[in-house]
């Protein structure tokens, strides 16, 4: 899914830099909250996808003698940076500027532009306008190729248990901007409307709010990719079933995996095996249920055995356990 993620990237990244721009000439002219808040938005998501884009390319350096099992873990890092900077760059502004606005509300200055006089909410509705466009194509992009990912599970959990956070992130990204945009298109009309500046500022305390909300849901995903996921559950039982068929092979004592990429997998297999097996015959065994759980699944890349005897195994729930007082 490396190409799908970073033709997405690249769409979300020229939208909110156009949409930046558009953004923060309006809030110039028109003094509103929560424009300038919707554009530090833009910007923090342009940059946000520019991290995405450096962590993919880390992320394909091949492995080293520092970094045996490769740089794959690179993006879930800059995934997280992504998480914070939208928290403290994004969301933490957003309430700022809306508690200022709150307190000192100021209705919307109106532009002079090319020497004529445009009413500030008509210039803010515009620019809206075409960020809810270039947002929503943005956020079509980014969907048609999370779709393609998840198959028949729903949304939420697809995203759950997806391991290429720079997908999700850009999906997460834009709806989270397109929710942004409706508060703040909701905040501009009531604060026109009823002639209460004071809804523009609450509106970017709200946009700040699902920034906040937002940047905690993606920390919490890419902790967990960061410490060390497994591997889906269909694929760990389907790795279970390889080594427990075939023949030599007396008892699974345990099957561990881990991602340390989008679409890299490590499997480290316990296995007791039949006792009248020579070491030729261990050996080609071995052979076999490796390339057969490679065959299984490509994001497969390092397949361990360990040969041990059933009752010497550990099972992991013991080995994680504390150990009772005497």
């Amino acid at each position: 899914m490396a190409h799908e993620s970073s033709g997405a990237i690249y769409t979300a990244a020229g939208a909110n830099l156009a949409i930046a721009v558009a953004k923060f000439v309006g809030a110039f002219f028109t003094g509103s909250s929560a424009m300038l808040a919707e554009g530090v938005h833009s910007v923090v998501d342009t940059a946000n996808q520019i991290l995405l884009l450096v962590g993919l390319k880390r992320a394909q350096r091949p492995a080293d003698a520092r970094f045996p099992f490769g740089y794959g873990r690179e993006v879930y890092f800059y995934a997280f940076l992504v998480a914070l900077l939208i928290f403290l760059g994004g969301g933490a502004f957003a309430v700022y500027e809306g508690i200022h606005k709150l307190q000192h509300p100021e209705p919307a200055a109106d532009a002079v532009i090319l020497g004529r006089t445009i009413p500030g909410v008509i210039v803010n509705l515009a620019i809206l306008g075409f960020a809810v466009a270039a947002e929503g194509y943005s956020c079509f992009v980014a969907l048609k190729a999370f779709w393609g990912e998840k198959g028949r599970l729903p949304p939420i959990t697809a995203i759950r248990r997806s391991k290429d956070p720079a997908l999700f992130t850009v999906l997460i990204e834009d709806v989270a901007a397109l929710t942004g945009l409706v508060v703040a298109i909701g905040g501009v009309i009531l604060a026109e409307t009823l002639k209460q500046p004071a809804f523009d500022g609450a509106a970017s305390i709200v946009i700040g709010l699902i920034l906040i909300g937002m940047a905690i849901f993606l920390m919490i995903e890419t902790h967990g990719l960061l410490v060390g996921e497994a591997a889906e559950p269909e694929l760990v039982a389907k790795i279970h079933d390889i080594v427990g068929s075939e023949p030599g092979v007396t008892h699974v004592n345990e099957v561990l995996t881990q991602h340390l990429g989008p679409a890299d997998i490590l499997v480290n297999v316990s296995l007791d095996m039949d006792d009248r097996l020579d070491g030729g015959q261990i050996e080609r065994l071995v052979s076999q249920l490796e390339a057969r759980m490679k065959a299984q699944s490509p994001k497969v890349r390092r397949v361990f055995i360990e040969i041990q005897a059933r009752k010497a195994a550990v099972p992991q729930a013991e080995r994680s356990s504390p150990v009772p007082a005497a």
